[in-house]
């Protein structure tokens, strides 16, 4: 049984179709979408030969003429080249506004290929159809799309929501378990940023969801994604409380930064690293318990995640080096860093209210604890 979120924005509401089999009943949920039988996916080459096949024959089926691009796998290609690649097939395709554009794939391809779609002729329709669970709690929703450059992550974008998103649980099921467990990062940052029941149900239960249960996944993909569509109704732009959907994001990006965008860090893993400094720093400043950093990190190495900066491989910079990726982070407002902080689990709340000195002080006694 599929579990529907709406995200509520006025013209441009839509739904999030969240359960198995997504993939099979793919042109029922298109079809009404289109103002000709044809679809446009953008995909890349680790997930095209597990979903591509399928997803085209099914819209065959559906009566929609598919036509496909596939793209590198890896952050590399949230970038200007690819970009251009992207936009200049779909130009050659004679892509119009009224189409639809489906970026099958991780939080990459959706990110890419959103950001495509809005540029494309000043805006065509596009379809989520998220392959990881990160996508799925996360990228896919809320109509953030962009790309890196070599000034940081996601500094060039645009909002540009989707006509709808298919997050189709099976998928997963392809996942590594370092891809689920990246992804398994953002899902503990809802519980953390806004929902400490949800953080609790967590704690029980999510063991046997990266085991595999399917109804457990769809629980947690279902509670995260409701969380974010009501965040994105509320501000859609980020001018208020979005900003809470990026808890350990000034320390991940930086990070990011730090590794290259590299496998030595997935985006998920450096969120989790991230909400354990957040929270470590929240207790430095008295604004949570000291017990709620530890409880945080217990459950993280119960999952057998990364969890602090001895976790990452190689080299990092010193605090002065990160503090200065930091920098170029987009919640940096008026030269001042902002991060968001906890007054416990499922409080948290945007400052720019943080002594520099603590911030430093913190990263080098994590850098020193890496030995």
């Amino acid at each position: 049984m599929n579990a529907t979120v709406r995200v509520h924005l006025n013209e441009r509401s839509y739904d999030v179709v969240i359960g198995t089999g997504g993939i099979a009943t793919a042109p029922d949920h298109i079809a009404p979408l289109l103002k000709r039988p044809k679809v446009w996916i953008v995909t890349e080459d680790r997930v095209a030969p597990l979903h591509l096949p399928r997803l085209e024959a099914a819209l065959r089926d559906g009566g929609i003429t598919p036509a496909a691009l596939t793209l590198p796998a890896g952050e590399g290609t949230k970038s200007w080249p690819y970009l251009m690649q992207t936009v200049e097939w779909l130009l050659d395709e004679k892509v119009e506004r009224g189409d639809i554009v489906i970026a099958l794939g991780g939080g990459v391809i959706g990110d890419l290929v959103g950001f495509a779609a809005a540029i494309l002729r000043r805006g065509v329709r596009f379809v989520q159809m998220p392959s990881s669970l990160l996508a799925q709690v996360d990228s896919s929703v809320g109509g953030k799309t962009g790309i890196n450059t070599r000034h940081g992550k996601n500094l060039v974008g645009a909002f540009h929501q989707p006509s709808l998103v298919l997050a189709d649980i099976d998928l997963l099921d392809t996942l590594s378990p370092r891809d689920f467990l990246a992804g398994y990062g953002e899902v503990v940052k809802y519980g953390l940023l806004g929902d400490a029941a949800f953080f609790n149900w967590l704690e029980d239960h999510a063991p046997a969801m990266a085991a595999g249960d399917k109804a457990l996944r769809q629980e947690a993909v279902r509670r995260a994604v409701q969380m974010k569509a009501d965040i994105v109704a509320r501000d859609e732009t980020e001018q208020g409380d979005r900003a809470l959907l990026n808890l350990g994001h000034t320390f991940c990006h930086a990070l990011e930064a730090a590794t290259g965008y590299s496998d030595r860090l997935l985006h998920g893993e450096g969120v989790a690293i991230g909400c354990a400094l957040a929270a470590e720093l929240s207790a430095r400043l008295g604004l949570c318990a000291q017990e709620d950093p530890s409880r945080i990190r217990a459950h993280l190495a119960e999952m057998g995640m990364m969890r602090d900066l001895s976790d990452i491989s190689g080299d990092l910079p010193d605090a002065e080096g990160l503090l200065g990726l930091m920098a170029q982070d987009k919640k940096v407002l008026e030269g001042q860093l902002r991060f968001i902080l906890m007054r416990g689990i499922g409080t948290s709340f945007v400052t720019s209210d943080v002594p520099r000195d603590v911030v430093k002080a913190l990263l080098n006694e994590r850098l020193d604890a890496r030995g």
